[in-house]
């Protein structure tokens, strides 16, 4: 175990945990619940390997999060470059209300205007870099800092050919013919079923997000990309945000999702190439 961690449990008087529960799930970082003497549990998240912001950045969005306290987030403990310390939320099966709770809360989460698109700092979308200097115009940031940063990195190690480069380019350049102007709210970032949980009482919880300031409707494009969720937690949703959300969002859900097929392609591989070729022809 980390020696750092072991210095912050002792120093937390905690002592060193009895015994630590592999949590399986993760493709990027190592989990366990860590059980101790007196009955207490954490969880930990480490990478030897990790850069040395990823954890310190997460514990940012965490923290983004939680002040905004409009569903559950796991508190921060202890952080480092090797490991991220939090509270143990527990798991279980989800409660008769978890999926309009997790729709109304991110609903509520969004409700909030930002400044500007971007973030206090940059982060990680999984392993991947992700730029969050501020930007004035929506836009221009989705263009500049998600679809054209990761496309111009995925065309330099192959993933892209120069034809699928330049179909992005148009999109990108494009944005305003398919997507209206809206204001920068807090997002999750990567909201997937994998980064929800249901915790030990059943309640709707967010772990592992990719916080930034964005287009609320690309939380929920992210949220059916991979089957999406279940049809209460959109109803919910809809019905929370019922004079802020679209109808037609759905229609733009392609576009979002660009960016997290783009991810998925530099951290995965070329499996994800023929989706997002699908999409550029759609719109170019």
């Amino acid at each position: 175990m980390n020696e750092t961690l072991i210095r912050w449990l002792l120093a937390g008087d905690f002592g060193e945990p009895e015994r630590q529960e592999p949590i399986q799930g993760g493709s990027i970082n190592a989990c366990a619940r860590l059980f101790f003497r007196d009955g207490r549990r954490l969880f930990l998240k480490w990478n030897d390997a990790a850069p040395a912001d990823l954890f310190t950045t997460e514990a940012a969005s965490l923290l983004a999060l939680r002040t905004a306290d409009t569903l559950k987030v796991p508190a921060v403990l202890g952080c480092d470059a090797q490991f991220l310390l939090l509270e143990d939320l527990g798991d279980s099966v989800p409660s008769p209300h978890y999926w309009s709770e997790l729709g109304e809360g991110l609903a509520r989460l969004h409700a909030v205007p930002q400044p500007r698109f971007g973030f206090t700092t940059d982060n990680y979308c999984g392993a991947t870099p992700q730029s969050n200097t501020p930007l004035r115009n929506g836009h221009d940031f989705f263009a500049e800092r998600r679809l054209l940063a990761l496309g111009a990195l995925a065309y330099s190690r192959g993933l892209l050919t120069t034809e699928d480069f330049t179909a992005l380019e148009a999109i990108a350049h494009n944005l305003q013919r398919w997507i209206p102007d809206m204001p920068p709210v807090l997002l999750h970032g990567d909201l997937w079923s994998g980064n929800v949980l249901f915790t030990a009482s059943g309640a709707a919880a967010l772990i592992d997000p990719a916080c930034y300031w964005g287009w609320a409707e690309t939380d929920l494009a992210m949220s059916c990309l991979f089957g999406g969720f279940d049809a209460r937690f959109y109803e919910a949703y809809c019905c929370t945000a019922a004079n802020a959300l679209a109808p037609d969002w759905r229609e733009r859900v392609p576009i979002y999702n660009l960016y997290h097929l783009l991810n998925h392609l530099l951290l995965f591989g070329s499996s994800y190439h023929s989706q997002i070729r699908q999409i550029l022809s759609r719109y170019v």
